[in-house]
């Protein structure tokens, strides 16, 4: 994915009923005086409907390492395939679908099987969207990276703007990395531990700290500034 804020993307944050921004808000301005005043810079986050989590995987399968306009170009005739606009086809319609006709909507060999991967786990209820989310964070995680396509990149999207959950911190994001890396005036990218180091102060709401790095490396750099660097480098 190319874009600097996955939110963006992945359209939602979909809040559990007992989370409360404005308590996150109040412990993040306590915990981090550079992310309170980011807060007051940026405003509040609007939080949107969720969407459904199988399309949502499908849609970070055709996006992976793909520029945001050619990816939304292969999703179009991909859903078209199957006289949709919006929604992709059922795990039953992909597994029916041959490879030639997969081909022909743009979506590479390796997606192809990523998604027929992700389809199986559907179909067979390795992977059970209704399980998911009553599970932990790391219980989410290990199911989702069993589908072939799936990192824990795409996993801890998945959590923090799929299932909502307020504590995330995916520490092998770049936009997040960026954002550190101009919100505390670091001379490079922070490593894994100095990421770590800088959201620790943020629980248990760093999945919200993470918006206001994105935001961060979004808005526009002094000059001289190095841009901003795909979203994740990983497959998943």
């Amino acid at each position: 994915m190319d874009a600097i804020n996955p939110a963006a993307d992945w359209e939602t944050w979909a809040v559990a009923p007992t989370f409360s921004f404005a308590a996150a808000y109040a412990h993040l301005r306590e915990a981090d005086h550079v992310l309170g005043a980011l807060i007051d810079q940026f405003g509040p986050h609007q939080p949107r409907q969720r969407t459904d989590p199988y399309a949502a995987l499908v849609r970070a399968m055709l996006y992976q390492q793909l520029a945001a306009a050619g990816a939304s170009a292969i999703q179009r005739r991909f859903y078209g395939l199957y006289g949709r606009v919006d929604q992709p086809p059922t795990p039953q319609e992909l597994l029916a679908t041959n490879d030639e006709c997969l081909r022909s909507a743009g979506i590479s060999r390796q997606k192809i099987g990523y998604l027929r991967d992700l389809a199986l786990h559907v179909m067979d209820g390795r992977l059970n969207f209704d399980v998911l989310p009553v599970q932990s964070d790391e219980e989410v995680i290990r199911s989702l990276v069993t589908v072939k396509g799936i990192g824990e990149w795409t996993a801890h999207m998945f959590l923090m703007f799929q299932l909502g959950r307020p504590d995330v911190l995916p520490t092998g994001d770049l936009g997040v990395r960026r954002g550190m890396q101009w919100a505390y005036h670091l001379p490079g990218l922070p490593d894994l531990e100095e990421t770590r180091a800088i959201g620790a102060p943020w629980a248990p709401y760093r999945s919200v700290g993470s918006l206001y790095m994105w935001r961060v490396a979004e808005a526009p750099q002094p000059s001289g500034a190095s841009q901003i660097p795909a979203a994740s480098t990983e497959g998943g």
